[in-house]
């Protein structure tokens, strides 16, 4: 915490000494819960097929729900999300659209424009935007038009439909403001940008999650109104699924044009007879809104109005480049702060000039807390802002327990057996009930493990004690295996991640608090549980003991030959640079981690720790010598320069498999410095250490093994010797090569023109250079490792361009760009790049912005030109956003890259 703490920092404290529950209501909704794993209730686990779109307005989920930029209370008992209609299209629009994974000729993508804009930790302050075109939204052109087209051709987008041209759709800005902990102003602001008047219908909705219709005898939870007030009742119904939330109140005012809204009631209930072709449950079903409003279906909402789902319907003209402004109040009962208040025995929400105070103060606020944590420079502070305020706006609650989702419903017939030979049958440990951070809550809406990693890195900056439960709470034992494997994510849980938990503790515990007052026992609790998941990786990832490791994809897709978490026949073997990097990255923070709890506060010695140290010490030159010599030369390649993947064949020398990928850079990362005046407080592992100095001083030769210098008392501990660190450096600094005007590409651009070719499992197989979107399906197609440039690979190689400045100063320097005759330090370097990865997100003198793909409204359109999407990867040549659109969890790193240029 600052010296000086605002207002959101004094609520961050009070929700974290539970003096006030500041974070029980947030951006928690989901923006797609159709065609997820934990849907998918069929025989051969096809859950695009078997929970789609066209189901999801009128089937109810059962593991969580979704909306449009919506809220939840923390264990998504009660939700708000709008719905909206232009008086053309054919459904009601209460969800993002997109296309499913078979659908898009480059995976799944959502087809929609919205933005995250703003946020606070706690969500005392949140600011959306939705774009809504006028016309007829183009579900079937978009899902026809992306079908025909192939992986080499581009996505087909709403913006190519032409439905934004001449203005023509409204600005939807949603904002939520909190007065106290359970009382929640929330204001719907709707701007005409186009030259005619246009009808709109918005429906502020809210909705119970169904958790009974899966529990026999469960009760429901009922909506009603009382007077022009909704009670939400969700007293007494303690269960299993859920907590009791209590009762709270909705008040909806009437627009600034006068309009008043009108309640609507439903279900949120399955409309069995639609679907199915069986009875329905209840006669008012989920999408009922849709048929009143809509279909004009007489008795489709309930007259007595009360239910689970109720919506307050406007329906208004808004004038040519007029706006209209709906206030809603929610607030817990007996809850309600003084704010605004006018009749002390009347719930209400206050009149609009109090809700303009609230929100002006709010927004006051949330710019102080900021102020130390973005830039001074305007355009780099609106990057850094917009990028917390995504990763902020992706946290959601995620519900999965698969010992009950294996076994079915007591009140629906049980589940196929196959699935007790199919997906997740070896977690059933797995009980998931949490507010997670998600690296895109439309594309992606369950966690991946290896992505939470470099999510809490920003995080740690806004909320330190978020960053901090995140990453112990995959660590603990319903989610980690017993065998020590953490889950990758919801898909198949049992693929191997990068193993950078232990890096991201690492970091979180130096970033959260300066020298001498950092957790301890944060780093003390990390440490024990990475020691078993250490061992797995050891034990299932070595199967020989040679301490060359392989993992299989390791997060990066198709960046190899052939997908590498197959088996290769006739017993060959595979060995992965990249894999044994990541090894000896992870002995290395280990170690580093050993040697902080090995010294206690008041300088005595943990012994127990000093050993550990020794342990990690003596992995790494194990893990160091086997990659750099083992059978001659390891897996670095003297002839190139480089290290490469090998396949192993008994009988056979290994075959190098001489792509130039990020999969030979990575040696890079695994480096680390140790502080001569620590190791000399810790006399137990000085004196193993000064033993393998002693005795294994062949080392040196290929690794930089405990190599004394540098302007600050370190020694070095480094996978890549000098030589072979300027030999890889180059490569990297090549803009011939690996260095993008946007970052690091990742495959060389020499793959371009060079392909690199193999003959395997009876196929011939190719690798070349593709900048942008994938052109194969390999991992359904929805990422691309040959080219693009990625933030976090880059992001761990800029850390340690860091680390080996600190040792060699200004010693050593490079060419930069290889060839060009400029030499630059290594610190001068990792800056460079970190200003590429920038230079994707500034505009240019033009307006333009790289990311935007070339996009003119982004540069010329008041409307458009604030707003800015981090997208999951990016054309290595262009800058152009690829993949998930709104993937901010590791591209939210360009906020700290921003203050490293």
């Amino acid at each position: 915490m600052p010296t000086h703490l605002t207002a959101e920092h004094q609520r961050l404290l009070e929700d974290k000494n539970r003096a006030a529950n500041w974070k029980r209501w947030g951006p928690y909704l989901s923006e797609r819960q159709w065609g997820t794993v934990r849907e998918d209730y069929s025989e051969k686990g096809e859950a695009w097929r078997s929970f789609p779109h066209e189901h999801a307005r009128s089937r109810a989920y059962r593991w969580g729900e979704d909306g449009l930029l919506g809220i939840t209370d923390r264990q998504c008992r009660v939700c708000f999300a709008l719905a909206l209609w232009n008086h053309r299209d054919p459904i009601l629009k209460e969800r993002l659209f997109g296309l499913s994974g078979p659908e898009g000729n480059h995976g799944e993508d959502v087809k929609e424009l919205y933005y995250y804009l703003d946020s606070t930790p706690t969500h005392s302050y949140l600011k959306a935007l939705y774009k809504y075109p006028q016309a007829e939204f183009p579900y079937a052109q978009l899902v026809e038009e992306n079908r025909r087209r192939g992986l080499r051709d581009a996505e087909f987008d709403l913006t190519d439909t032409g439905v934004f041209d001449d203005g023509r759709y409204f600005d939807v800005f949603v904002e939520y403001a909190k007065a106290g902990p359970e009382d929640i102003a929330i204001r719907v602001t709707i701007h005409n940008r186009g030259s005619e008047a246009a009808s709109l219908d918005v429906l502020p909705t809210v909705w119970f999650r169904n958790v009974w219709s899966w529990q026999k005898g469960s009760v429901k939870p009922c909506l009603s109104l009382d007077g022009e007030v909704l009670e939400i009742d969700h007293r007494g119904l303690e269960s299993d699924l859920v907590e009791d939330l209590g009762l709270y109140k909705l008040h909806a005012a009437a627009a600034s044009d006068g309009t008043a809204p009108q309640w609507l009631f439903t279900e949120n209930e399955t409309n069995h007879e639609k679907l199915f072709g069986s009875p329905n449950a209840s006669k008012f079903t989920k999408d009922a809104f849709h048929r009143h409003v809509i279909e004009k279906e007489a008795g489709a909402v309930n007259p007595a109005q009360t239910g689970t789902k109720a919506a307050a319907h406007y329906s208004m003209v808004i004038p040519a480049g007029g706006s209209v402004t709906m206030d809603l109040r929610l607030c817990g009962e007996k809850l309600a702060t003084e704010w605004g208040q006018q009749n002390e025995s009347e719930f209400c929400c206050p009149h609009s000039a109090a809700i303009s105070e609230l929100f002006a103060n709010r927004v006051h606020e949330a710019d102080a807390f900021y102020a130390n944590i973005v830039e001074a420079n305007p355009s780099h502070a609106q990057i850094q802002r917009q990028a917390h305020a995504g990763l902020l706006w992706t946290k959601q609650f995620y519900q999965y327990v698969v010992q009950d989702w294996l076994e079915g419903d007591a009140a629906y017939p049980p589940p196929p057996e196959a699935r007790w030979d199919g997906r997740n049958r070896n977690w059933r440990h797995l009980f998931a009930r949490d507010i997670l951070s998600m690296p895109d809550k439309w594309e992606y809406p369950w966690f991946a493990a290896w992505d939470t990693a470099f999510h809490m890195l920003p995080f740690a900056e806004t909320d330190p004690d978020f960053a901090k439960e995140q990453m112990l709470l995959f660590l603990r034992e319903w989610y980690m295996h017993p065998n020590g494997q953490i889950p990758a994510y919801e898909w198949k849980f049992s693929d191997v991640n990068p193993p950078v938990h232990a890096w991201a503790c690492w970091r979180i515990y130096k970033i959260t608090a300066p020298h001498g007052e950092r957790d301890r026992e944060f780093l003390e609790r990390c440490f024990q549980k990475l020691l078993l998941n250490f061992t797995w990786w050891v034990n299932r990832k070595d199967s020989e003991g040679r301490n060359l490791f392989a993992g299989g994809f390791l997060g990066l897709d198709n960046i190899g030959i052939f997908d590498r978490s197959t088996a290769l026949p006739h017993g060959q073997r595979l060995e992965q640079a990249d894999g044994t990097a990541w090894m000896s990255f992870y002995a290395l923070t280990m170690l580093n981690m050993a040697l902080e709890l090995a010294q206690r506060p008041d300088g005595s010695v943990n012994t127990a720790y000093e050993d550990m140290a020794s342990k990690f010490f003596e992995h790494f030159v194990q893990i160091a010598d086997a990659m750099n010599t083992l059978g001659g030369q390891g897996l670095w390649d003297q002839q190139d320069g480089f290290y490469y993947d090998q396949i192993l064949d008994d009988g056979n020398p290994p075959l190098p498999l001489r792509t130039r990928s990020l999969v030979g850079l990575l040696p890079l990362i695994a480096v680390e410095l140790l502080d001569e005046q620590r190791i000399a407080a810790l006399p137990g592992f000085k004196k193993r250490m000064d033993w393998f100095l002693a005795h294994r001083s062949d080392l040196a030769v290929h690794v930089s093994y405990c190599r004394r210098g540098g302007a600050h008392g370190h020694r070095l501990l480094a996978l890549p010797s000098r030589e072979r660190l300027k030999r890889l450096l180059a490569y990297l600094l090549d803009e011939r090569e690996f260095l993008s005007p946007f970052g690091i590409r990742s495959l060389s651009r020499y793959h371009e023109a060079n392909p690199f070719e193999l003959h395997v499992q009876g196929e011939h197989k190719t690798v070349r250079y593709v900048p942008g979107e994938s052109d194969s399906h390999m991992f359904g197609g929805n990422s691309n490792w040959r080219g693009p440039v990625w933030f976090p690979i880059t992001y761990l190689l800029i850390e340690a361009l860091e680390r080996y400045h600190h040792f060699y100063g200004d010693e050593l320097t490079v060419e930069l760009p290889t060839g060009s005759g400029k030499h630059v330090t290594l610190l001068e370097a990792s800056r460079e790049i970190a200003r590429r990865m920038t230079r994707l997100f500034e505009p240019d003198e033009n307006g333009h912005r790289p990311c935007h793909g070339g996009d003119s409204r982004y540069a010329s359109d008041p409307a458009w030109r604030d707003l800015i999407l981090f997208h999951e990867f990016f054309h290595a040549d262009t800058g152009r956003g690829c993949g998930a659109s709104h993937q901010t969890g590791w591209t939210a790193l360009v906020a700290r890259l921003i203050r490293k240029r």
